[in-house]
């Protein structure tokens, strides 16, 4: 590697490691559960994902793992020459059979306590010292008589022991919860992986419920695949795929998505702040969904997490840092801190999931009705997203309201961009007055004027 190499590598990692640090910051003391299914524990790269998980913990994260086991289940069904029948997708446990699920079971869940427990010199997991603890934490039911048949030990959850969660977590271990559930009575429930994830994280108000799925190189992010989920999606949004309300309801969503998709937006309706549906075959699925502002995977969210709103004294710094480096190359004119402070009424700005992308001004000229659209800037690295053009048309409909009709911008670099959104090209003597004693006549700005 060249030094001019190395120095570019070392600046992009310094550049990604500021960038991270604010989900750092968010994430540290709150609770995320993980819900993952049998397959991954099979994979090669699960060891890899057992570092993501030493990693999270390491920052802080209050880690709560919730595995599945079917395909262990149905080997060991398999090794004892057992057939089960399926009612609605659920398997009949039989008393038989469910010596078969707690061997599974309890397998795969030594194994994970197992790796979880590495310390390895020159590994990711050196110096990790995790504890992980299990318990009792799951009351079960049975799920009773489906169709005209019982099927007896399939159960499904009737309460979290949150409290008792909670207070292993505050003394910093991961806790490790299988699918299965007591009642008190003392019997034991086969229950689905996704069943317990979403309950534990509705008792615990978890922060998030990630799921991990085995649909093959899962990316919402590839705008190419029809047949994924959006990005994101509010509850809403969810609940019309759902409920097959879009014009063209997609095979992934009917097929292999949709029992995750309910899951994650039960979660979210009952108060998890955000659940997220993401493919266990890419490698460093978790980190990439966290510690990534677009992530890899679908995001649900109780509300739309894209706002526009009125600027506050507390954006002045947000809003510097999107102008000065457009007021640098003369894009934009110069404006000190003191008159953003004093004009920061006038601006708009446009966050999303609490980063701040994009602002917009407006000043007034009430009595000609016209006002002037100014410093509208979108960060360099969301450009071409269509966030210009929802700024534009909230100011346009925020101008409307304050009954002004006529809106003008004076720019030179953007002339092509604001005439493809419906300006016309003007002349100085169509501005009002006193915008045109205050003209520049050096930076030759273009005049354009919109009527709304």
């Amino acid at each position: 590697m060249t030094i001019n190499n190395k120095m570019n590598a070392m600046t992009e990692f310094v550049s990604w490691f500021r960038s991270v640090a604010p989900y750092i910051h968010a994430f540290r003391d709150k609770v995320f559960i993980l819900g993952f299914g049998g397959e991954i524990i099979t994979d090669a790269k699960f060891v890899h994902f057992i570092h993501d998980i030493s990693l999270l913990a390491s920052l802080g994260v209050r880690l709560v793992l919730v595995h599945g086991a079917r395909p262990q289940i149905q080997l060991r069904l398999n090794e004892s020459q057992l057939e089960t029948q399926t009612v609605t997708g659920m398997r009949v446990t039989d008393p038989a059979s469910l010596q078969c699920v707690k061997e599974a079971v309890g397998r795969v869940h030594h194994e994970i306590a197992a790796l979880l427990s590495m310390g390895l010199p020159n590994s990711p997991m050196a110096n990790a010292a995790i504890r992980v603890t299990s318990g009792n934490f799951v009351t079960a039911c049975p799920h009773g008589i489906i169709q005209g048949v019982d099927l007896m030990h399939t159960g499904k959850v009737r309460k979290i022991n949150a409290q008792a969660i909670h207070s292993r977590l505050e003394q910093g271990d991961v806790v490790l919860i299988s699918p299965l559930g007591y009642s008190p009575t003392g019997e034991i429930f086969n229950l689905t992986m996704e069943n317990v994830a979403t309950e534990v994280a509705i008792a615990l108000h978890a922060e998030k419920l990630i799921f991990l799925l085995d649909t093959a190189d899962y990316d919402s992010s590839d705008t190419d695949k029809s047949e994924l989920l959006p990005r994101e999606l509010t509850v809403a949004e969810s609940n019309l795929l759902l409920r097959n309300k879009t014009p063209e309801p997609t095979p992934l969503l009917a097929d292999t998505i949709r029992p995750w998709l309910q899951s994650a937006t039960k979660a979210c309706e009952m108060g998890v702040t955000r659940t997220h549906l993401i493919s266990r075959h890419n490698d460093g699925a978790i980190l990439q969904e966290l510690f990534t502002h677009h992530g890899i995977g679908t995001m649900i969210s109780q509300e739309t997490l894209q706002t526009l709103r009125k600027a506050k004294i507390e954006d002045v710094g947000g809003i510097l840092q999107l102008i000065e480096p457009l007021e640098a190359e003369g894009i934009l004119v110069r404006r000190s801190r003191e008159l953003l402070e004093i004009e920061i009424d006038r601006f708009t700005v446009l966050e999303h999931d609490g980063s701040m992308l994009g602002c917009a001004a407006l000043y007034p000229f009430s009595e000609e009705h016209a006002g002037e659209l100014a410093c509208l800037a979108i960060h360099p690295n969301y450009r071409d997203r269509g966030y210009g053009s929802h700024l534009l048309k909230h100011i346009e409909k925020e101008t409307m309201s304050q009954n002004i009709y006529t809106l003008f911008v004076l720019t030179t670099h953007a002339a092509h961009w604001f005439i493809e959104h419906g300006f016309n090209e003007a002349t100085t003597a169509e501005l009002p007055p006193a915008k045109q004693n205050l003209y520049n006549y050096q930076r030759r700005s273009k005049v354009l004027i919109k009527h709304l």
